[in-house]
């Protein structure tokens, strides 16, 4: 199994994830939109792989689907790196573009797809969900 690595941008945090995502996407939901100015980039990942070294900022809110969603940036630089949210207790959503290597994730589909812009581009080969996805339960998980 890869080791993935990846950093803020200015250094102060760093991570690594030792296992495979459990799904990659594209966020269209207005929060994301708003943290990024355009959708996001992300992956879902065990909790238990993720080990993190220096300080983070977290920011929690409500989301469109109703669970709270806990938001955690550099402290320094103020980029946004992962999210935990309480629908699915145990997993850490990463985003792509901090991660080392982005391109050793493809996303494989668009979610929130009804709230994205006229101008956004969505790849049509990609999955696309008009709103929150179900997240399928890891192997022996009950």
């Amino acid at each position: 199994m890869p080791t993935r690595s990846g950093h803020c941008l200015c250094g102060q945090v760093r991570f690594t994830l030792t296992a495979e995502p459990v799904t990659a996407r594209l966020c269209w939901c207005r929060d994301c939109q708003r943290i990024a100015g355009n959708g996001t980039a992300n992956a879902i990942f065990p909790s238990e792989s993720l080990e993190i070294s220096g300080d983070t900022g977290a920011y929690s809110s409500v989301a469109d689907s109703g669970n709270t969603l806990t938001r955690r940036f550099c402290a320094t630089c103020g980029s946004h790196l992962f999210a935990e949210s309480t629908g699915r207790p145990g997993f850490t959503v990463v985003r792509l573009g901090v991660l080392d290597d982005p391109s050793s994730i493809t996303p494989a589909s668009n979610i929130w797809a009804a709230s994205a812009p006229a101008w956004a581009c969505l790849d049509g080969t990609l999955e696309r969900v008009e709103g929150q996805p179900v997240l399928a339960k890891p192997a022996g998980a009950r």
